[in-house]
């Protein structure tokens, strides 16, 4: 029986609502109990409790949601504003935190966990709404501008803590340099969520954070996504990414090949990185036997008519036949080939990822990190990811649905 697939409706739709509407639909997908239980002060604990673990983080999402950029805005709109104060479960009579108190509250979001729990519980429950598919998943990195000073790259200690100086290429092939973090994100092409992220010094190059993203990706969520494809760009475009994705995440590598300066082909192969023949026609592949890919003269099935016939190349009547294990070779020899039109559709799968780093640039607040360290980079990411992963499940969701119309 055939099951036509329901389109999703983008976290963009969220941003149209009211104030009070859109983060009542964003908080009431988010469980934080386990976050509150973990940052609450214990009764044995002197002095005043303060204010509730729920509320300020609340208050944060709400920062990011509303795009408000710095901690002093945000008690500033918490006073102007009872339908912020009352959206996060302030007193709206009361007084509201201070800049001080959601620093120190910061602090104590880097000394646990249970942020990034709740990012992964929330990816399970949009699984379970079939919002997250996980299929085919994405990979690629955003920079983010650190909130510390630039500093010369002769003085920055290159521990892997602090920021640094990073360099990519832009969409239209210019480069970009900055001084700060790199966030890696593993998306679901599906709905272009992000489903882990990763964090590190801009220095970092992109190609040896994948095989660990993905590696944390299968710890921190089991057997719960077993995906097909995995979609990447040039930068990751490493023999040993295609080995371990086949070998040890039994999946399909689908990156695009970079040349590192060669301005030819690989020997035996065209420009499209099809096989070809020793009088320089192209092979036609002839399908796939398990982890053999098999290709057969094209003049053997009139595909071209070679002056010198089969004979040229093969004494058999069936003509020459190459068969290459595509598992050995992967980045060149690769299944789909790389000149099909399945390995196209895949690759062109791959822009979720960019659509989703947009999202968090555009719509909330990922590009304006206001605090040191990479560990507060890291809770401004998660904080970033929550959002977006709750109000697409808001929007998608029968009962959130109802409730907006």
């Amino acid at each position: 029986m055939y099951i036509r697939q329901i389109s999703l409706i983008s976290f963009e739709e969220i941003i149209k609502f009211q104030q009070e509407n859109k983060l009542e639909m964003i908080f009431s997908q988010i469980n934080i109990s386990k976050l509150t239980s973990a940052l609450r002060k214990t009764a044995e604990k002197r002095g005043p409790k303060g204010y509730e673990p729920s509320s300020l983080i609340y208050a944060l999402i709400a920062m990011q949601v509303e795009k408000i950029q710095t901690i002093k805005d945000l008690v500033l709109n918490l006073k102007q504003n009872p339908i912020l104060r009352y959206c996060c479960g302030f007193d709206v009579l009361g007084q509201v935190p201070s800049e001080s108190t959601f620093s120190r509250f910061l602090n104590r979001l880097t000394e646990t966990d249970e942020l990034e729990k709740l990012f992964h519980q929330l990816v399970l429950e949009a699984k379970e709404l079939n919002i997250i598919d996980g299929d085919h998943i994405s990979i690629d990195s955003t920079k983010l501008d650190s909130y510390e000073a630039a500093e010369p790259k002769k003085s920055i200690v290159d521990d892997g803590t602090n920021p640094n100086w990073g360099m990519k290429r832009d969409t239209n092939g210019n480069n970009i340099k900055w001084f700060g973090w790199k966030l890696y994100i593993l998306c679901d092409s599906k709905s272009e969520l992000p489903l882990d992220i990763s964090i590190s010094p801009a220095s970092v190059y992109d190609g040896t954070v994948a095989i660990s993203l993905i590696e944390r990706f299968f710890s921190n969520y089991k057997d719960t996504f077993k995906p097909t494809y995995y979609s990447m760009d040039s930068g990751y475009d490493f023999e040993y990414i295609y080995k371990d994705i086949i070998n040890d995440f039994n999946g399909i590598p689908i990156i695009a090949y970079n040349p590192r300066k060669s301005y030819a082909p690989p020997e035996g192969l065209d420009s499209n990185f099809n096989p070809i023949c020793s009088a320089g026609y192209k092979l036609v592949y002839w399908g796939k036997d398990r982890n053999y890919l098999k290709f057969r003269c094209p003049h053997a099935v009139d595909k071209c008519n070679c002056p010198f016939g089969m004979d040229w190349c093969s004494s058999s009547n069936y003509g020459y036949t190459f068969k290459i294990n595509y598992k050995e070779n992967p980045r060149i020899h690769g299944y789909p080939l790389r000149s099909s039109k399945e390995w196209q559709n895949q690759y062109n799968k791959r822009t979720s990822v960019e659509r989703c780093n947009s999202r968090l640039k555009q719509y909330l607040n990922l590009d304006n990190i206001r605090s040191k360290g990479i560990k507060k980079a890291k809770v401004h990411a998660l904080l970033n990811c929550i959002s977006l992963v709750a109000g697409t499940m808001a929007l998608n969701s029968n009962k959130s649905l109802s409730k907006a119309a």
